[in-house]
């Protein structure tokens, strides 16, 4: 994981620790990737830059309360996200909104008691749904199978 340095009113650097790495400002002031300790090819470092600019962390944000702005993201991953991490025991609020519905973007708000970070409770979340994911995934792809295979079998 990396760290984020962000830039307060004041201009003074502030660094923010376990941060994920999918989050990546798309302004100036706030972090590169090479200040996020991230290093690779250019191939894939071409690749993680355009994904670095998907999630960020919005200003005013503290270690157990902070608002999140994603990028052409939608209800669909706003709601199953707000689930997944309102079911963390960690997790004292979580909301998602959609700002305006001409612009692509979704805000998700996390407050955390303490002993755990906003930021680790939506990677968690967000591991979760991938978790979930894989899952369902599995299970139609052996069901499409099976199906596949019941259909051979009655047409022979």
């Amino acid at each position: 994981m990396g760290k984020i340095t962000k830039f307060g009113d004041d201009g003074e650097e502030v660094t923010m620790k376990e941060t994920p790495t999918s989050h990546q400002p798309e302004t100036q002031d706030d972090v590169s990737m090479a200040d996020a300790g991230e290093e690779g090819e250019e191939g894939e470092e071409a690749y993680e830059e355009e994904e670095s600019t998907k999630v960020r962390l919005l200003p005013g944000s503290t270690p157990t309360a902070a608002s999140f702005e994603f990028l052409e993201e939608n209800h669909t991953l706003g709601n199953a996200l707000r689930y997944v991490i309102m079911k963390n025991p960690d997790v004292e609020f979580c909301a998602y909104a959609i700002p305006h519905p001409s612009e692509a973007k979704m805000n998700v708000r996390i407050q955390t008691y303490e002993g755990t970070t906003a930021v680790e409770a939506l990677r968690k979340g967000l591991r979760d749904i991938q978790e979930l994911c894989d899952v369902v995934s599995d299970k139609f792809l052996e069901a499409r199978k099976d199906f596949t295979e019941k259909k051979a079998t009655a047409s022979a």
